[in-house]
């Protein structure tokens, strides 16, 4: 059961103050309560914990000004990134800007995705990328120990779903495709079309040529924490990677789903089931062992 308070700063509570392009601030309470661990997915119970939710957000229009950066801690700033899927330098072109209006600077209790996920449970590490909600999950063990923002593919190259693994990693390259775009803590999961996590901007929309952008420290974590796939001459893999799962697909004719009401109090859902071992190297690719990607892509 979801309960809400819909507050407009100037006048009552309409329809139309529920629209995207709004002239006046919103103030979002948002109190979930019944988790969504306990809602129905597929006629089973899902075996995923979401966070606890009760936030409290503005939807602001206009993006980062300098007098609300000035009000803003680093945490909060932060956090300001990752509910906008947006770095510092984007916020300020944004329409609409989503704040949290509550004291509470928990990261991982603003995150739309949830805190135990019972597939990431039979694997040390895991990563789990949601593209409907661009957003990405590190797991230690089943529980979320990190998420951030993510830009993934464009509509004309977008990034694919699926079951990988990561591979070889590189602290900075210079893509193929356009030796400009240099590639900071490059971690690799789709080795034949050159596919990886990387730092790179995040303008707040999926941008990027079918890789994973992250946040600077969020490339960085990664590309310490996350385990690489190692493979003999022969082809055999003696170290499995850290498995990279890619869920969904963006829909680029709707609105940001982080910019509606009703999305900000909903936790994202993840399946049950999934295909068990990550996407196999295979042919000359596995037995080349390190082989470095034909192209790099931003």
């Amino acid at each position: 059961m979801l309960h809400w308070d819909l507050v407009d700063s100037g006048s009552a509570a309409s329809d139309s103050a529920c629209e995207l392009k709004m002239s006046k601030v919103l103030l979002l309470t948002a109190l979930l309560l019944i988790p969504a661990s306990t809602l129905p997915l597929s006629g089973q119970a899902p075996t995923a914990e979401a966070p606890v939710r009760g936030q409290v957000y503005q939807l602001v229009e206009g993006g980062l000004s300098d007098e609300l950066r000035q009000q803003l801690g680093p945490d909060r700033l932060a956090l300001l990134e990752k509910l906008n899927r947006a770095d510092v330098a984007h916020l300020r072109r944004l329409s609409v800007l989503v704040i949290p209006a509550s004291g509470e600077d928990d990261e991982l209790r603003h995150s739309p995705l949830p805190l135990t996920y019972g597939w990431a449970s039979g694997f040390p590490k895991a990563i789990v990328v949601h593209l409907p909600s661009q957003t990405f999950g590190a797991y230690e063990q089943g529980s979320l120990v990190r998420w951030g923002p993510i830009s993934s593919g464009r509509a004309a190259d977008p990034t694919p779903s699926g079951l990988f693994a990561l591979n070889w990693k590189s602290p900075g390259r210079r893509s193929s495709m356009n030796p400009a775009w240099l590639l900071r803590w490059y971690f690799n999961f789709e080795r034949k079309r050159g596919i990886a996590f990387h730092q790179h901007p995040l303008p707040g929309r999926p941008v990027s040529h079918a890789c994973v952008r992250l946040l600077e420290r969020d490339a960085r974590w990664l590309y310490d924490w996350g385990e690489r796939r190692v493979a003999d001459k022969r082809g055999t893999v003696v170290t499995p990677g850290t498995p990279v799962l890619i869920l969904g697909q963006y829909d680029f004719g709707a609105p940001p789903p982080w910019l509606s009401l009703d999305r900000l109090a909903e936790g994202v859902e993840l399946p049950e089931e999934v295909q068990r071992d990550p996407i196999e190297i295979s042919g000359e690719a596995a037995r080349s062992g390190l082989r470095r990607d034909p192209q790099e892509r931003p």
